[in-house]
């Protein structure tokens, strides 16, 4: 077990590298599934999330092999198995994703209820009613989703989800990939990670229409193996958003290189907002810090509104601004699991129901405090940055499940900060 230990206190300066997406690499090592050769996938992050969507992908008998730095190939045709084993999945809730690809591929399988972050129930009865649609017979034995299809396999459906679910519309665009017949899919997610999914499938041949709107069409292959080209995984919008976070947080000018500032837009109007500058070049942003900071509003949905993945990272910069900031999470129920522990570092928020209050310009001290959650870990370690004294982050597991190289990032920026054991 490791921890973080940081010294306030210090500005940052220079330029930080942003990783690929992790929330686009899943879905793109899940996709491999229905490959009919090994899968090249390139710009991977190398955190542990990933780790285990290749450990589980290694339990079913396919080969994952890092051949150089950031860059996997996947080798499915080798699968002999289609469970996916209690033991890997609790670890990450995004193991649910094989879910489809298997089921469209082979008909049948078995796919343990899922572990990861806890920030809410997130459950996946949106995936499974889809897939009833679709055809397929669902079960929940001892755990485990049992899904088999008819003889023929999954059968295009029209579906429309209740609410808009991101790793459910992966799930089913997967699953229609393979499908006989058409599926549509409305109030599909419409997040960079789900676009690139879909332009994934349709550069390997798949028909999908509406990619990037809330309405697709997707032309089924009847089963046939699709020729997935090399994936280049897109840059990950929220480890920029949090790394741009940190310049704000100290009032220090900084830059995120290999972004896509198209991805980021609500989040920069957030910034610019509370008063920082914003500067775009390329696929570089440079924040510029703000004469008065200035507190916000902010109101979490779904893409291209502000995302939740970067709700806790703004609790930890509001408690900066000069004033009364409000933040009301919208889309889930136990997403404010960070507030306790920056209340120990002498914050002052208040919530009520899914509404978090925060009183800026309160100077911060330093104390232990207990990552809860992957992006609750980061504003954690946000706080630290400013907070009088040293601040000792615990259970950064969380971290490591998203970010990769966190404390070696910040560090090249300036600041204070290492990783110890217990």
């Amino acid at each position: 077990m490791y921890l973080l230990s940081i010294k306030g206190g210090y500005k940052l300066s220079g330029e930080v590298k942003i990783c690929g997406a992790k929330n686009a690499a899943l879905p793109s090592i899940a996709c491999s599934i229905l490959s009919k050769k090994p899968v090249n996938i390139k710009n991977i992050p190398e955190v542990e999330d990933i780790k285990t969507i290749c450990k589980l992908l290694e339990n079913l008998g396919s080969s994952c092999k890092f051949i150089k730095s950031h860059q996997v190939k996947i080798d499915t045709t080798t699968i002999n198995s289609t469970k996916a084993t209690y033991d890997i999945v609790r670890k990450m809730r995004a193991s649910i994703l094989v879910l489809g690809p298997l089921l469209a591929r082979f008909h049948h399988c078995e796919v343990s209820l899922p572990g990861g972050c806890a920030i809410g129930q997130r459950p996946i009865d949106l995936h499974l009613s889809a897939l009833e649609k679709m055809g397929a017979k669902i079960e929940i034995k001892e755990g485990y989703v049992v899904a088999t299809t008819p003889k023929d396999g999954l059968k295009g459906a029209n579906i429309i989800f209740d609410k808009i679910t991101v790793t459910g519309s992966e799930n089913i665009i997967m699953a229609a990939a393979l499908a006989n017949g058409t599926t549509k899919i409305i109030n599909a997610a419409k997040e960079p990670e789900v676009v690139a999914l879909c332009e994934i499938l349709s550069q390997s041949g798949v028909d999908i229409k509406g990619i990037g709107t809330s309405e697709l069409i997707i032309k089924g292959s009847s089963g046939k193996l699709l020729d997935i080209k090399e994936i280049n995984v897109i840059p990950d919008r929220i480890e920029a958003g949090t790394y741009l976070c940190a310049g704000a947080i100290t009032n220090s000018q900084i830059t995120v290189k290999n972004v896509n500032p198209n991805h980021l837009v609500a989040v920069l109007d957030k910034f610019e907002s509370m008063g920082y500058g914003i500067k775009i070049d390329g696929d570089c942003i440079t924040i510029l810090p703000a004469k008065k900071i200035k507190p916000i509003e902010i109101i979490t949905s779904e893409y291209p509104g502000f995302p939740t993945d970067m709700q806790a990272q703004f609790m930890a910069l509001c408690l900066v601004a000069n004033g009364t900031s409000v933040i009301d999470e919208r889309l889930f129920e136990n997403r404010f699991m960070h507030v306790s522990e920056l209340l120990r570092m002498g914050a002052d928020i208040k919530l009520n129901a899914h509404i978090a209050t925060i009183n800026g310009g309160i100077k911060l001290n330093a104390t232990d405090v207990m990552a809860t959650d992957l992006r609750a870990s980061s504003a954690l370690v946000l706080a630290g940055l400013v907070a009088n004294g040293t601040t000792r982050v615990h259970r950064i597991y969380h971290l490591d499940r998203g970010y990769e190289k966190l404390e070696a990032k910040l560090s090249k920026l300036g600041a204070k900060i290492k990783r110890l054991e217990e």
